[in-house]
């Protein structure tokens, strides 16, 4: 396996169509995915004195974190709408690879920054609402 360029991992909001067609958030530079799963403990005295955990249970979650420079992109409007709102909706994960993963998120963060003389720019933390599958 090659290493891939971090670069090449987008995160891309859904336009709310259906099909949905998505957009790459365009001043994105860095992500990072969060795969996040919490396990059930099924251990008895059976178990030998090691812990045994029930698989397929458990809340399972995807977070996504980032960070970038704003350049009033269609998609970066859509995700400010949707942290304003509280709204869930599609989004997509994309990778050099050309793996996908897609599910609907929630924006739980949404921060902007500026210097006088310097760029805007702004962090975001999205939480998965229900599966993220991987295309």
């Amino acid at each position: 396996m090659s290493v891939e360029k971090g670069s090449a991992f987008l995160l891309k909001v859904g336009d709310g169509n259906a099909p949905v067609a998505y957009s790459t958030m365009a001043g994105l530079r860095t992500t990072q995915l969060s795969v996040n799963g919490e396990a059930v403990n099924i251990t008895s005295k059976d178990s030998g004195g090691w812990r045994t955990l029930l698989p397929g249970a458990g809340v399972r979650s995807v977070g996504v974190s980032g960070a970038g420079v704003f350049t009033g992109s269609t998609a970066e409007v859509r995700l400010r709408n949707h942290a304003l709102a509280g709204a869930i909706d599609d989004y997509e994960l994309s990778f050099e690879s050309g793996e996908r993963m897609r599910g609907k998120f929630l924006v739980t963060r949404l921060d902007y920054a500026g210097d006088y003389n310097g760029e805007r720019n702004y962090t975001l933390s999205l939480e998965s609402s229900g599966p993220v599958v991987a295309l």
